[in-house]
């Protein structure tokens, strides 16, 4: 609270990855939990927090850019506070002060939960606060949040990553992986689901080698059955695994829950094998072509996705046509395409072969012609089949002028419908759930532009309406487990209810 009694007013700025839309929710949730309140969108808040990532190369000039913007604001209202944290305040740490002596507090990726502490501080001892732990203080998730969608929501499973993967920082600034025992995972799950939301997402820098802290090799795939037992919980998906962990177990919880959903992000990276080993990706391409040749025996209507990157350190041109060929063979729906990013600290940085601009720009723009022609050609296949989607916000940039809203299909996929129809009842808000069909397709999205076939009110969407938002305060409950999975029956088709 400010002296005058008025609650001080906070905007976080998320730059990065889901782990860190995660983590923004926790922060919000701990400054309002101190008294803070959320800025409006056109106001001046009095704290500004930048959650920042470091795994791309021109992220530091985006931080410090954006903070030179800042500093007049700051000298015209010196009460302003402004705090750094996350992967890249964790990596440059009292670097950012002496760059930008304006800013109030550092923090790093162990101890987001002192940001409200550390405000404090800064504010009563007239000087930055600049803390960076080398351990995780306080596993985030028994932090509170303030969830920013009514319907869906994140669910950490773990922190950090025992992979050394040559051209990652990620592990030296999140640490090695530690894991939540289930019982917290389910806790959270189900107190998401009390509060309305229809989808979780379990989240994790390497979600399928979830357990191997407390020794259960197959945690995952129970993890997943276990979601299936939570009533109300209509789809559940996960993000991200590694080719090398992923087991038939997964698998086999996937194709036989009925709430998960049939669909799954498997970063490739690299077609060739020459360049999979000097990323000490310890998986080949055979192997990852046999995992999606499973994954689609078991459910031929999953949905796959993959990053990969191209320029890496040496690679050559058949080592880029070997990527090439993978992605025609694994005929993915999506791949989200890096060029090359030279962080310092890791082992790709001072490999020989660093690739000239030019060339990584030229191979970059033919590997996303080739999966925008794949993709299209997947979703092509789509159009005249019936789709369920959970209706979002703000995922249709074009919505207002086509009159269209959007949803994720249950195998992940963007779909902008029209919102009409005998079935509608009253009005469609996001959190609802309709079916439709699809009309049209694109690379990267689908239109069903056909009234409605139906339309489901949900209580996630009357909390939208009321501009409610789930408040989690934390789950910790100690060292249970699983026990056996209860029999599943066969779903019907994706993760169907």
């Amino acid at each position: 609270m400010s002296t005058s009694g008025v609650a001080k007013t906070f905007q976080i700025r998320t730059l990065g990855c889901q782990m860190n839309v995660h983590d923004s929710e926790r922060l919000a949730g701990q400054l309002e939990a101190a008294g803070y309140v959320a800025a409006e969108a056109d106001a001046a808040p009095d704290v500004v927090v930048f959650n920042t990532c470091a795994v791309r190369e021109n992220a530091d000039n985006k931080l410090y850019g954006t903070l030179g913007h800042l500093r007049p604001a700051k000298t015209a209202n010196p009460g302003m506070q402004i705090a750094v944290g996350g992967c890249l305040a964790q990596k440059d740490r009292g670097e950012i002060v002496r760059r930008a002596p304006w800013v109030d507090v550092v923090f790093g990726t162990h101890n987001i939960g002192s940001l409200p502490a550390l405000l404090d501080r800064a504010r009563h001892n007239a000087e930055a606060q600049v803390e960076i732990l080398e351990s995780l203080e306080t596993f985030p998730s028994t932090l509170p949040a303030r969830r920013e969608s009514a319907y869906s929501g994140w669910v950490s499973i773990s922190v950090g990553c025992n992979n050394t993967c040559t051209f990652c920082i990620v592990p030296s600034l999140r640490g090695k992986e530690r894991d939540r025992r289930p019982g917290e995972i389910l806790a959270e799950v189900e107190a998401l689901v009390a509060e309305g939301v229809l989808e979780v997402t379990l989240l994790g820098q390497n979600v399928n080698s979830y357990g191997v802290e407390f020794g259960d090799r197959l945690a995952f795939g129970k993890l997943l059955r276990a979601c299936g037992s939570v009533d109300g919980l209509e789809r559940v998906r996960f993000t991200s695994p590694h080719p090398a962990a992923f087991t038939d177990d997964v698998i086999d919880a996937m194709a036989q829950t009925p709430n998960v959903c049939h669909q799954l992000h498997m970063p490739l990276q690299s077609g060739s094998d020459r360049v999979l080993k000097q990323m000490r990706r310890s998986y080949r391409s055979s192997r990852f072509l046999g995992i999606l040749d499973r994954v689609r025996a078991a459910m031929p209507d999953a949905a796959i996705t993959t990053d990969i990157i191209v320029g890496f350190p040496g690679e050559t041109e058949e080592d880029f046509q070997a990527t090439l060929d993978v992605v025609r063979e694994a005929r993915f729906s999506s791949a989200f395409t890096f060029q090359y990013s030279k962080r310092p600290g890791t082992p790709a940085a001072d490999m020989p072969g660093q690739l000239p601009k030019e060339v990584v720009q030229e191979r970059y723009d033919r590997l996303v012609a080739l999966q925008d022609e794949v993709a299209w050609a997947e979703n092509r296949k789509l159009v005249g089949s019936k789709v369920e989607l959970l209706v979002a916000a703000g995922e249709g940039r074009k919505d207002a002028e086509t009159r269209r809203m959007s949803g994720r299909a249950r195998d992940g996929r963007l779909v902008h419908f029209t919102p009409t129809g005998a079935q509608v009842d009253r009005g469609i808000r996001p959190g609802d759930v309709v079916e439709t069909v699809v009309t049209y397709a694109a690379p990267h999205h689908l239109v069903a532009d056909g009234d409605v076939l139906s339309h489901r009110r949900t209580r996630a969407g009357d909390n939208t309406e009321a501009g409610l938002r789930p408040k989690t305060s934390g789950v910790s409950l100690g060292l249970p487990s699983f026990g056996s999975p209860p029999a599943q029956p066969a779903p019907a088709g994706g993760c169907a209810l």
